[in-house]
């Protein structure tokens, strides 16, 4: 599936005017000549008439992280594996934990 943004999406539909139903915002995409994630991400949109560019916005299904190799960096930065939850990673222990033994 391809993936888009909701930047994308909204760049699609600049030039359409408002309110405007599912079927209209798909026609307008495809005339602005907008990617087929952009596309599919409209026709995933509950079939009613729009009142805005920002109920599109709440709408529209597309990748909140354009950028998806940023969070594995960031993961590896704090350390822990893909799926392990944060209270089962391993710290090291201060100095006070180890005096103690804990």
């Amino acid at each position: 599936m391809a993936r888009t943004s909701v930047p994308e999406v909204l760049h699609a539909l600049k030039g359409v005017t408002y309110p405007a139903d599912r079927d209209r915002l798909v026609t307008a995409a495809r005339e602005a000549g907008a990617s087929g994630g952009v596309v599919t991400a409209l026709r995933g949109i509950p079939a009613e008439e729009y009142p805005s560019r920002e109920a599109v916005a709440r709408s529209v299904r597309a990748d909140p992280d354009p950028d998806p190799g940023r969070r594995r960096t960031q993961r590896a930065r704090h350390g822990g594996k893909p799926g392990l939850s944060q209270h089962l990673r391993e710290e090291p222990r201060t100095p006070i934990q180890e005096e103690f033994g804990r």
